[in-house]
């Protein structure tokens, strides 16, 4: 009798199901493994792809089954005669070779892919489907409670989740025993399994050392050394969905985002509640009848099918640039802004007319407009930026507001000094909080430091009089007016014909009572008077 051959194809190896199969089947001739299976799990690997780690080390584990069980285990690079010449492009290329050599050597496909088998099928192949039924079973699942954000975990380190909601969060040990490496590996095993099967699933990442999944609701980060010390697994996923009016916002605001905002930015530190503010604000602005669309990395926003979520990381900047512009939305949501090329693209669609809403991590309001200094033009800001909220523990905190003016800069006193200057302002009370503006070759961010000066009323009358005494010899008191630029400066005007005639005595007893009152005062003839 002849012994039987078993060919499995990527699938049946890398799920895992292959050594099950084994331990609970006794009458197994020889299992036949291709070669090409093994160069493209190897190819894989040394992209630092998941697939490929998890498949050569269930390779592995293969053959110490095998062995145990008395299995015979043979590699063969044998290419099928239909087959010849085929170019190896990706996994369906390499369970093709396997099927059709199952086909010449009379053999048995193993496949637990559904479509692999259904095709076997129909060309007459024996073919053994093995039904992965745990493949929907979401392992990480069972630690997110109710009002668990994230599930933290890495082997030989005792997992962890973090439990609360956006700013009212704690950690929280939730077993005794730390992560195996084993364990690690089973679990990223069914991460793999289970968003391949999963119709709302994306790898949106697989790079040396590193995968991003966003499984259904679910944002999963798998590191691995060399990238990371140790296998490490990080999911996280929105605890609540909030609507718009929950945040409890002002109507100066509400008015502000339905007729003018068109440059928002939603800053915040990680954790505070920053897309779930956005999520809101896109399906607000989706029922009042805008087209929205949103760019992610990873797409982790839930958001109603009306809105197209866009990955970067499977599109350029130029072909998501193209995409848009044609397809005229009325707001895009950039979610999570990094590096330089993602301000770049949000200021060139935002000055093509696109209304942009873009989040970004920072730590104080000021911050987030701060990064885009050196970016883009500082002059182009606020033309990019109008409008600044601040989410902190998952409400709003602080709004700003961007506009441009020629000035003298905040700090500065030289007339001659006046350029043009960025103004950040409380958006609810109107109160310039910051200046920036270019003095030199650098770009300044300056607080305005509003120092409180008691009865400046008096302080005025005060300095009227004793400027009037000093010059009552050549001017009258009702002759003499006064205007105060700032806290620390002012003009004493008087008609031009008087000026020519004060002493350099009376200037420098001028100059006496500016100094005792910390105030500069500088006399110019009353037709410069600024209007």
């Amino acid at each position: 009798m002849l012994e039987e051959i078993f060919l499995p194809d990527i699938t049946a190896i890398v799920s895992g199901k292959l050594r099950e199969f084994i331990r609970n089947k006794r009458d197994i001739g020889k299992i036949v493994v291709h070669l090409a299976i093994v160069d493209y799990l190897e190819k894989m690997a040394r992209e630092g792809k998941s697939q490929g780690i998890i498949g050569l080390d269930e390779i592995r584990l293969l053959r110490i089954s095998c062995e145990n069980e008395g299995i015979g285990l043979e590699y063969v690079g044998e290419i099928p005669s239909t087959c010849r010449g085929i170019m190896i492009k990706d996994e369906n290329d390499v369970n093709k070779i396997i099927r059709l050599l199952a086909l010449e050597w009379n053999g048995i496909l193993i496949t637990c892919d559904k479509i692999q088998y259904n095709i076997a099928l129909a060309e007459g192949i024996k073919t053994i489907y093995i039904e992965d039924r745990n493949r929907d079973i979401f392992i990480l699942e069972k630690f997110f409670d109710e009002d668990v954000m994230s599930v933290h975990l890495k082997e030989n380190v005792l997992p962890y989740v973090k439990r609360g909601v956006p700013g009212r969060w704690r950690f929280e040990i939730i077993r005794n025993s730390p992560m195996t490496h084993e364990e690690m590996e089973d679990i990223i095993r069914n991460i793999f399994e289970v968003s391949k099967n999963s119709k709302n699933s994306f790898i949106e990442a697989d790079r040396l050392g590193s995968t991003i999944i966003q499984l259904k609701n679910y944002r999963i980060v798998i590191t691995r050394p060399p990238f990371s010390d140790g296998l490490e697994i990080t999911a996280v996923r929105p605890v609540k969905k909030l609507s718009i009016y929950d945040y409890n916002i002002p109507d100066k605001l509400f008015s502000r985002l339905d007729e003018k905002a068109e440059g928002i930015l939603v800053a915040g530190a990680p954790g505070m509640g920053k897309t779930t503010f956005v999520q809101a604000l896109a399906e607000y602005y989706t029922g009042k009848g805008k087209v929205v669309k949103t760019i992610e990395a990873p797409r982790d926003m839930q958001l109603p099918d009306t809105i197209t979520q866009y990955s970067k990381n499977y599109a350029s900047s130029e072909e998501i640039h193209d995409v848009l512009l044609l397809s005229r939305p009325d707001y895009t949501v950039f979610d999570e802004m990094r590096d330089t090329k993602d301000f770049e693209l949000f200021a060139d669609l935002r000055l093509a007319g696109v209304g942009m809403i873009g989040v970004i991590h920072a730590t104080t309001p000021i911050d987030a407009i701060q990064r885009f200094i050196g970016r883009v033009e500082l002059g182009v800001i606020p033309s990019i930026i109008d409008t600044v909220i601040f989410i902190e523990n998952g409400a709003i905190s602080k709004v700003y507001e961007v506009s441009t003016t020629i000035k003298i800069p905040y700090g500065l006193k030289e007339e001659d000094l006046a350029r043009p200057v960025v103004v950040v302002s409380d958006f609810l009370t109107n109160e310039p909080e910051y200046e920036l503006y270019v003095f030199g070759e650098r770009t300044f961010v300056v607080p305005i430091r509003r120092k409180r000066v008691k009865h400046i009323s008096n302080k005025m009358e005060v300095l009227r009089r004793a400027i009037a005494r000093s010059l009552k010899k050549y001017v009258v008191e009702e002759d003499i007016d006064l205007e105060m630029i700032s806290e620390n400066k002012v003009i004493v005007y008087i008609d031009a014909e008087y000026l020519s005639i004060i002493p350099g005595k009376s200037r420098r007893k001028l100059e006496r009572i500016g100094r005792k009152m910390g105030i500069r005062i500088d006399i110019k003839p009353r037709f410069s008077k600024i209007a």
